[in-house]
């Protein structure tokens, strides 16, 4: 499946809105249903945490933050379509599931869990974390450094192995 978000690469000076608006205008142009309501879905969660953040005197998301959004987006759907698929209902679970690539293509790549377990132990190291009242710590900071790259449930586990 070709997506037209793939031919953006992540870290290009293009922000994520930008590359949102051009993949809506595209996704209209080709009358792709399923990604343009899923891109609307992604852009009206942005403006929401935006709205959020005007009323409490903060910026407009950054996209560290975009890519906040869409991990939980992504959460989000995955926990529905295991609801649908335990229902008998897999039309639905399909729906889910097809969002769930469609936010992904944003994303930047996932690193591979070897990658991830090297950088909790770095990070562990870096912070000087001794127990597991240290964990909040070294999350945050694997949290600021790879934003959409990592799956932070599973870092958190590992995070908690190593520091038992």
């Amino acid at each position: 499946m070709t997506t037209f978000a793939n031919r953006f690469s992540y870290g290009d000076e293009e922000m994520m809105r930008d590359r949102l608006t051009e993949v809506m205008k595209e996704s209209l142009k080709a009358k792709d249903v399923r990604r343009t309501s899923t891109v609307r879905l992604i852009q009206t969660a942005i403006k929401d945490r935006d709205i959020a953040n005007r009323g409490i005197g903060k910026d407009p998301v950054t996209d560290d933050e975009i890519m906040q959004i869409l991990m939980k987006m992504i959460k989000q759907r995955d926990e529905s379509a295991k609801i649908y698929a335990d229902n008998a209902r897999p039309e639905l679970a399909e729906q889910e599931l097809q969002e769930i690539c469609i936010i992904k293509s944003f994303m930047p790549e996932q690193l591979p869990e070897e990658k991830v377990r090297e950088l909790c132990a770095s990070v562990i190291t870096e912070t000087g974390a001794q127990g597991l009242r240290d964990m909040g710590k070294c999350m945050n900071a694997l949290k600021e450094r790879y934003p959409g790259q990592i799956d932070f449930a599973k870092a958190s586990g590992l995070v908690k192995d190593l520091l038992k």
